[in-house]
């Protein structure tokens, strides 16, 4: 992830890195690496939410009051009144969100860490290492 590269013609320079240098280093990559993973975990659970709420949508489209829905809870499916099923899908929707905005201020929080440790490995380092996320 922190490799080092030479830009152009410019000879490098010679830099110690010192045990700190590294913590540093070290810290950016497991922290951006932990931030990607945070992301794709957040992208899962906003299509859990959008599922959820297409459910939601189709269970109001239904004309019979009588009718017992399935609710899936674990491996098991528990039948329940529309209303009772429209509760659980509400609460369940609600949790979600709650858990995709603690992610989203997880993520937040790396990338303010991220941001501090790159000002400061780029003063010491200059073009002699690339902490730019490869787009691959």
């Amino acid at each position: 992830m922190a490799a080092t590269t030479m830009k152009g013609p410019v000879a490098v320079e010679d830099v110690n890195v010192t045990f700190e240098d590294q913590q540093k280093i070290n810290k950016f990559a497991r922290n951006s690496s932990r931030m990607t993973e945070l992301k794709n975990e957040i992208e899962a659970k906003k299509k859990s939410l959008q599922n959820l709420q297409d459910a939601s949508d189709d269970l109001m489209m239904l004309d019979d009051d009588s009718l017992l829905i399935p609710y899936q809870i674990g491996d098991v499916f528990v039948s329940h009144t529309q209303e009772e099923t429209q509760e659980m899908l509400e609460a369940a929707k609600e949790a979600l969100e709650q858990e995709v905005k603690g992610l989203e201020e997880r993520v937040s929080a790396i990338q303010q860490l991220l941001g501090d440790l790159k000002v400061q490995l780029y003063a010491k380092f200059g073009n002699n290492i690339n902490l730019e996320a490869d787009e691959s």
